[in-house]
């Protein structure tokens, strides 16, 4: 269905009441289950803002990986100088969900349009729990959303949103893996590389240390949630020798084989970027839908196949799903439940069964097989619901968003028009 006046009242009631929760949870007037999270905003972050401000980088510290424009999002709490930084970062988190939520509900309205994407937003964002305010990707997911709805429109909008995105945290790059051939792809793409040559230039000029993400982000291993870490799951109950240990930020593997298999892994993302350029090189119909579910199945696939896939990166992906789901003509609605569905299963492994994947017992194998298990799934469904959308050409695809809706006959029965995929 579409956008309705009944769907913004019962959506808001429930983010509400959620937020509230996940509010009461990091400030810690309520104990959440499992561990604490928030250190890394009242330690780490705390502490490179206390660098940042120092007028460096935090070079030094192997923990900082991450673009130069992160470090509007590390002292951005100073919006807010009448709040400690750790309840200022919240608060700041609580408002860009807030911004999301008002961007799908107007999104979600109008022809073509419906209210689904603002359900699993409203859904999605509560299943990853206190993670979900804990880390500054809540407001990387925020731009990623505005740059894909602004891009519906305006194409040099969505170029230079996905290039400070991709500033911030590298992923919103891949935004413009869906752009329609011609003119949307060169005004978007010429934008988002002026803007981020632009930005970049201002970063490395201001302050020393802003590359210094790149080295760190190269020496990373096979993260102990991650898809290659299965292998060293299972294989411990053979007696595998190797370690768990906390390493770039992270615990990660650490071994006999490891490196083996995180070459696998870039591997993997590497045969990742091929499809996704095969897909591009393919593709010929592109309609209203597809910059988003492009968007959404290059994030997908690339955060899957990552040496590293930490709880957070899922509010990325369920940013993504929703921006797809309020977009009637978009057919993501499966990978996306996925999603959700892997959303919260990783709060069950992270932070409250957090013990058992590190020990690799029963319980943490099939919360690891479980959450991975769906995020593969989703992968291959999106795909291949992308490539029959655009490379198996369908035609009056992109003209009428109501296309591959079944319509009404006069005798009453739902039929489907032929041009529907």
């Amino acid at each position: 269905m579409t956008g309705s006046s009944g769907t913004r009242p019962a959506a808001f009631a429930v983010w509400a009441l959620t937020r509230a929760v996940l509010l009461l949870w990091v400030t810690k007037v309520l104990t959440p289950p499992g561990l604490d999270v928030t250190s890394d905003v009242s330690v780490i972050y705390h502490g490179w803002s206390e660098v940042l401000r120092s007028g460096t980088y935090p070079e030094s510290d192997v923990t900082w990986q991450y673009p130069p424009v992160a470090a509007l999002a590390v002292l951005s709490p100073a919006l807010l100088p009448f709040l400690d930084y750790a309840t200022a970062f919240f608060v700041l988190a609580f408002l860009c969900d807030a911004l999301v939520l008002g961007m799908l509900l107007r999104a979600s309205d109008g022809p073509g349009r419906r209210a689904a994407g603002v359900w699993v937003w409203v859904a999605g964002v509560p299943l990853l729990g206190t993670t979900a305010y804990a880390r500054y990707d809540v407001m990387v997911t925020a731009v990623a959303v505005a740059a894909l709805l602004a891009g519906l429109r305006h194409p040099r909008v969505l170029g230079a949103l996905a290039a400070f995105g991709a500033l911030l945290k590298v992923w919103p790059a891949l935004l413009l893996a869906g752009t329609a051939r011609g003119r949307a792809t060169r005004l978007a793409w010429a934008t988002a590389a002026a803007v981020a040559a632009g930005l970049l230039l201002v970063c490395v000029a201001a302050a020393p240390g802003a590359l210094a993400f790149l080295g760190f982000q190269r020496d990373r291993g096979t993260e102990v949630e991650s898809l290659g870490a299965l292998v060293f799951h299972v294989w411990r109950q053979f007696g595998w020798e190797g370690r768990v240990e906390l390493h770039y930020g992270s615990l990660e593997f650490l071994g006999p084989h490891v490196p083996l298999v995180s070459t696998l892994a870039l591997g993997l993302s590497v045969a990742a970027f091929g499809w996704l350029l095969v897909w591009r090189l393919r593709a010929r119909t592109f309609g209203v839908s597809t910059p988003a579910d492009a968007a959404f199945t290059a994030v997908l696939l690339f955060t899957t196949t990552s040496r590293v896939i930490s709880p957070q990166y899922m509010l990325w992906l369920v940013g993504l799903a929703a921006v797809c789901l309020v977009l009637r003509e978009s057919r993501m609605g499966w990978p996306a439940l996925l999603v959700v569905a892997a959303t919260g299963v990783t709060q069950l492994e992270f932070p409250i069964g957090f013990v058992h994947v590190v020990s690799s017992d029963a319980q943490g194998l099939t919360l690891m097989f479980l959450r991975n298990g769906l995020l593969v799934a989703a992968c291959v469904l999106a795909a291949v619901r992308l490539w029959r959308d655009t490379v198996v050409r369908v035609p009056g695809r992109g003209a009428d968003p109501e296309a591959a809706e079944p319509v009404l006959s006069r005798a009453g029965r739902a039929d489907t028009p032929a041009s529907a995929p």
